[in-house]
């Protein structure tokens, strides 16, 4: 996804007061990583339920199943802490906080979906999945998100654009001050946008799902993505729930079977599902799975978190790029994409649409964002 950026891991031990003491600063204290963990041991072989203990443990058996299959797939993101989050301890009125390598995410990216997790499991104690499956039943028709994007660059000979509802990004911050999300989306169909991406995620991007199901009753006809780090299949459903037609799965997050599971959900529920890759194994991964038939490559690198578009023509290359035309995969370029000649060299690289967030949203008028992008006017005229 655009707007990552990277954070260095490094073992700790913190301390600070527990309560607001007048004077006192927290304190931070070096410790070698060993020590961190024999004192993580100490602490949870202390502990007094044992019915609770076993229950901890077996989640993190699953978590630690889990980041082995994707380790073995080359994937780099950890769904959860290998060692489990961070111990807190009380010492009198100071709060003590032990990390180490297999506690603290890499980036940023990491830290998002570790976060993730645990959000989601808590919306799920909320909102059981049979009492999320009642609410389908009054959401608005599924529109067709592929067909869109198809139909916009045939009558216009451009890539079909995906534009972005986004208010912040972790590197960039706030992009737009006075955001509207109604407005803001109501500007890009204008201004001739096929499909509409909306961010969900809270903490990270200042998004909501409320955003999207407010776009979608403000009676916008462009087709939904809902824009959000997928980790569990409850998401989709309570993203169809919401007024979504597509979804966005990223291929450094999410091992195969998850993958191809979560495609085939999206298929019954008539849903397109935006694979994400960033690499040539992340390509090659997807291609392999049953049921990809709309790909996004993100210029983005993953451990530098540097932009450069020629990544897109580098994965459009040699049998990839033919495979891909076989299958008639629609491949959306992502990230880095500012001026007219960023959208001219993806398209002969080989994209049939564009995702667009910041280079757009920032404008005072969004509709004149996107005709200085493609260098025209691309809206329809009526």
């Amino acid at each position: 996804m655009e707007g990552l950026t990277s954070i260095r891991a490094v073992p700790f031990f913190t301390c600070r007061p527990k309560r607001s003491i007048s004077g006192t600063r927290p304190i931070s204290l070096s410790l070698p990583s060993s020590t961190i963990v024999r004192a993580q041991q100490v602490a949870m072989a202390s502990e007094s339920e044992p019915i609770k203990d076993e229950l901890k443990i077996k989640v993190g058996e699953v978590g630690l199943f889990h980041n082995e299959v994707a380790a073995a797939q080359g994937i780099k993101i950890r769904r959860r802490p290998p060692t489990g989050s961070p111990k807190h301890y009380c010492v009198g009125p100071f709060e003590f906080r032990l990390e180490n390598e297999g506690n603290t995410p890499r980036n940023i990216l990491e830290e998002i979906i570790w976060h993730k997790d645990i959000e989601v499991a808590r919306w799920r104690e909320k909102k059981p999945l049979h009492s999320l499956l009642k609410d389908l039943q009054k959401a608005p028709p599924v529109r067709d998100f592929v067909g869109a994007l198809r139909a916009v660059n045939e009558r216009t000979g451009l890539p079909g654009l995906i534009a972005e509802v986004k208010k912040a990004s972790p590197s960039r911050g706030v992009l737009r001050e006075d955001f509207n999300p109604v407005e803001i989306a109501q500007a890009y169909e204008s201004g001739g946008a096929a499909c509409l991406s909306v961010l969900a995620d809270e903490k990270y991007f200042q998004g909501s799902y409320e955003n999207m199901a407010a776009i979608r009753n403000a009676g916008v006809q462009c087709p939904l993505l809902c824009k959000e780090f997928n980790v569990d299949a409850w998401q989709i459903y309570y993203a169809r729930s919401k007024g979504a037609d597509a979804i966005l799965l990223i291929a450094a997050v999410l091992p195969d079977l998850d993958i191809s599971y979560m495609i085939k959900i999206c298929k019954k529920l008539k849903m397109a599902t935006l694979v994400e890759v960033h690499d040539e194994k992340e390509m090659d991964r997807v291609l392999r799975i049953e049921g990809v038939e709309f790909i996004g490559i993100n210029n983005r690198n993953l451990e530098t978190f540097e932009v450069d578009t020629s990544n897109t023509k580098k994965l459009l290359e040699g049998k990839r790029g033919e495979m891909i035309r076989e299958r008639d995969i629609i491949v959306v370029g992502e990230s880095g994409l500012f001026t007219p000649d960023d959208i001219a060299y993806v398209q002969e690289a080989g994209v049939k649409a564009v995702l667009v967030g910041e280079s757009i949203v920032k404008q005072s008028d969004p509709k004149k964002g996107i005709a200085q992008l493609f260098s025209r006017d691309i809206s329809v005229e009526i």
